[in-house]
């Protein structure tokens, strides 16, 4: 009996880097009249999330709302897919007071945003705005109120919807609908969980960085200490972070009493330009899921995530944030047994690396940034911990086994490439041309395209009744 072909293509990857490739990935679904499926992290606490998950708790949605929006076809003549697309991409005001009398227009239905939109898809839009708002309104406390500054109109709508249906996927569904995706795409986010999950960075100097945000953005060490006799030798961190615990817990929200303080903090201004000038105090060694207390856990990855992965016939690590947006995703339980299975149908999958076009604050420090082939290898490392490998992580002879190709650009910044060391590791490196926007360098999109085309073959033929003889 023949094997079946794995079909389907799997995109790791976060939110606007990702979103920048979007077009590419789907030229490459349309060839081989496959499944596409963007696999999402759901760790971010930054931003108008923080505020989300401060107030509700429950997972941080930004990349899956912006995913989503990113999606929605586009199309001249429909003035009504601009407005939805408008709408949830829509912020509200830096000023909080001005904030929130903009999103009182919005839930009643006066702001322009709804001009051009379809009578049937506003209401139905505005339940779920009236939903959440009424929800605030019952959350409010004199120690704590909604801060609508800078909040995303999405990530409301998702958290309403959530809170609404009481499951993350049915929000992600009724926003695909409304957005009218199309079926053969489909958003995942890494854990289906009403609650939040958090990771935390292990650098190599042996301290500790809570929080996606803290990791991203410039910040200091953040975890509690591990044993009283590490807390005797710096009493005066620790009565600090004792003072500050206190302090939170007086304020009524959707956080556990004690929790860390870092993860208990609002994020909603941050900038993201000054984190990549800003190192890290050492270099990341790993990054594992922690509880509200900061103790390591071990989440389940979403089943449909698995499910796609097993079906594959391509796994794609996008550009973006290497600790927060891919490695997140693929230390999750389930992922790397799926990625890295040697049965006969995953032997022909390819398992491709898009490496960024420049090097961040998580890839530094900027004076001995990442190699490619650490890049490389980190992706290994985090497939073998998914599944509780912890005393060989990345190694050598089983990266390939997580990734078979690498696509690279060259150029000032870019992460230096050894075709010869990748090479050794059972990795194909590609290199394709880019072009530079304001002076930054990007993929070109239809070289890209190109390169995914090569490494992946050519789309097998469909077969059909007119072309299957009979006996």
């Amino acid at each position: 009996m023949d094997t079946p072909r794995p079909r389907g293509i799997v995109v790791f990857g976060g939110g606007t880097a990702t979103n920048s490739l979007v077009d590419v990935f789907e030229s490459l679904r349309e060839s081989r009249n496959c499944s596409l499926s963007y696999i999402i992290p759901i760790s971010d606490n930054g931003g108008s999330s923080s505020e989300l998950i401060r107030v509700f708790g429950g997972p941080g949605i930004g990349d899956v709302r912006s995913r989503l929006v990113r999606l929605i076809p586009d199309s001249e003549a429909d003035a009504g897919r601009a407005a939805i697309k408008a709408l949830f991409n829509h912020r509200l005001s830096s000023d909080p007071l001005r904030a929130r009398s903009e999103w009182l227009d919005i839930v009643e239905g006066r702001d322009q945003l709804w001009a051009d939109m379809s009578s049937e898809k506003r209401e139905l839009i505005r339940s779920i705005f009236n939903h959440v708002n009424l929800e605030i309104v019952k959350r409010a406390r004199p120690s704590s109120v909604f801060n609508f500054a800078k909040a995303s109109i999405g990530n409301l709508f998702l958290t309403g919807a959530r809170v609404f249906t009481g499951s993350l996927e049915s929000a992600v569904y009724l926003l695909s609908t409304i957005c009218a995706i199309p079926s053969t795409v489909s958003t995942l986010p890494a854990i289906n969980s009403n609650f939040t999950h958090h990771i935390c960075a292990g650098l190599a100097d042996g301290s500790h960085i809570t929080g996606q945000n803290a990791i991203s953005h410039p910040s200091a060490p953040t975890a509690l200490p591990d044993t009283r006799a590490a807390a005797d030798e710096n009493n005066d961190n620790n009565d600090h972070v004792l003072r500050e615990t206190e302090a939170h817990d007086r304020i009524e929200d959707a956080t556990l009493p004690g929790s860390l303080p870092s993860l208990r903090k609002p994020y909603i201004d941050f900038s993201k330009a000054d984190a990549d000038d800003d190192d890290l105090p050492a270099r990341i060694e790993r990054i594992w899921y922690i509880n509200p207390y900061g103790h390591e856990i071990w989440p389940l990855a979403n089943p449909k995530v698995v499910a796609a992965l097993q079906a594959a016939s391509a796994v794609i690590y996008s550009v973006g944030s290497l600790y927060t947006s891919l490695v997140p995703n693929l230390i999750l339980r389930g992922v790397g047994a799926a990625i890295s299975n040697d049965g006969p149908a995953s032997r022909l999958r390819k398992k491709v690396m898009i490496l960024n076009a420049s090097v961040d604050r998580e890839t530094g420090p900027l004076s001995r940034p990442l190699t490619a082939t650490d890049f490389v290898r980190a992706i290994a490392r985090a497939g073998a911990e998914s599944q509780g490998h912890f005393g060989h992580q990345g190694r050598d002879d089983e990266v390939r086994r997580y990734v078979t190709h690498l696509i690279y650009l060259e150029g000032e910044g870019v992460p230096a490439v050894d075709r010869d060391e990748l090479a050794a590791l059972g990795v194909d490196g590609i290199r394709v041309y880019g072009r530079r926007t304001d002076g930054v360098l990007q993929y070109d999109e239809a070289g890209l395209a190109r390169a995914l085309e090569a490494v992946m073959g050519k789309p097998e033929m469909v077969r059909s009744r007119r072309n299957t003889s009979t006996q």
